[in-house]
């Protein structure tokens, strides 16, 4: 999520303020553009093109400086309230996300579950040439999110000439949960699976990675363990809580929203998950502490019993800085 550094308490929403307040998010939203140095080639050597001049040539509203700015909506000032509004948004249906998916589930080595949602739907010419976005939503987001569906559509256009397949984590999205291993940020093995998998099965398809959020880091997290190894073309991180700690940090932080909102749905989304899947999750290796699962109040608390114990880490705070993809980053 953003944040344009505005305080809440900034004054009236009215004549000048309003169009002060509406000058200073645009001029803090302008894109600022690290591009390669000017011998540097971009990822795929063979393009023989310097990152700055495919920007340069392809998407000129990143390197234009008039262009490169983002004009934010004014009465959504900072990242609580964004995330606020799209979850209202989250399961609306207009021209713009109007689709149906064509799944395809995918059982790992482990017994875990994982689905695909296609759009446009598969068809049977594995040589299809057509290149795929392999997309991943944020957390406890699935291909349902409004955002995903108006990306999956647009993608998807007779005119952009995109195949889009989004991942849906174990027990996400409607799919079962048929292994007691959960995803976490910090996990990026299933992605690594599917990715992979994709290739296999789409060997004339160039291949691209969007992540959102959660999605986001676990992409660049990825990304950074494969290197040069990597199969995607390309890759775009959306709203990437590049340290996962700094993130923690703010969504622990004693305000109104997160103690009124944020908390306590995430929190009894968690426990919504492990009730309706306790008999897969009895099995686990993992002893869980339940009468402490089924009391805790904060994030950090379920990160403590649940994702820290999983991955064997002291507490929460451990699996933010082992899941964080800022070591990743150049």
């Amino acid at each position: 999520m953003f944040d344009y550094g505005l305080p809440y308490s900034d004054p009236a929403f009215s004549g000048i303020s309003l169009l002060g307040s509406v000058r200073k998010f645009s001029t803090r939203c302008r894109v600022q553009l690290v591009a390669a140095a000017p011998g540097v080639t971009a990822v795929d050597s063979n393009l023989g093109e310097n990152i700055r001049t495919l920007l340069d040539a392809h998407c000129p509203s990143l390197t234009d400086a008039k262009q490169a700015c983002m004009r934010p909506t004014p009465f959504l000032r900072g990242g609580m309230l964004q995330s606020l509004y799209s979850t209202m948004r989250a399961l609306k249906r207009d021209k713009y996300s109007d689709i149906s998916y064509d799944r395809e589930t995918k059982v790992l080595s482990d017994g875990g579950t994982v689905s695909l949602d296609w759009y446009p739907a598969r068809g049977p010419d594995s040589a299809d040439a057509r290149p795929i976005a392999i997309v991943m939503a944020g957390l406890g987001g699935s291909s349902y999110e409004y955002h995903v569906r108006c990306l999956a559509k647009t993608l998807g256009k007779d005119g952009a000439g995109y195949r889009v397949a989004v991942m849906n984590h174990r027990g996400m999205g409607r799919t079962p949960l048929t292994s007691p291993k959960i995803y976490n940020a910090s996990d990026t093995n299933d992605y690594r699976d599917i990715v992979e998998y994709i290739r296999i099965t789409n060997p004339n398809a160039p291949l691209l990675g969007v992540g959102f959020s959660l999605g986001a880091n676990v992409l660049t997290k990825y990304l950074g363990e494969q290197g040069a190894e990597s199969p995607l073309s390309a890759a775009i991180a959306i709203c990437c809580p590049f340290d996962m700690s700094l993130t923690g940090r703010s969504l622990d932080a004693d305000t109104f929203l997160n103690n009124k909102l944020f908390q306590p749905h995430l929190v009894a989304t968690i426990k919504r998950f492990f009730r309706r899947n306790s008999e897969v999750l009895q099995n686990s290796p993992t002893d869980y502490d339940w009468d402490a699962i089924m009391k805790a109040t904060r994030m950090s608390q379920i990160d403590t019993l649940v994702t820290a114990r999983d991955s064997g880490q002291r507490d929460c705070w451990e699996h933010y800085r082992a899941a964080s993809s800022t070591p990743y980053v150049d």
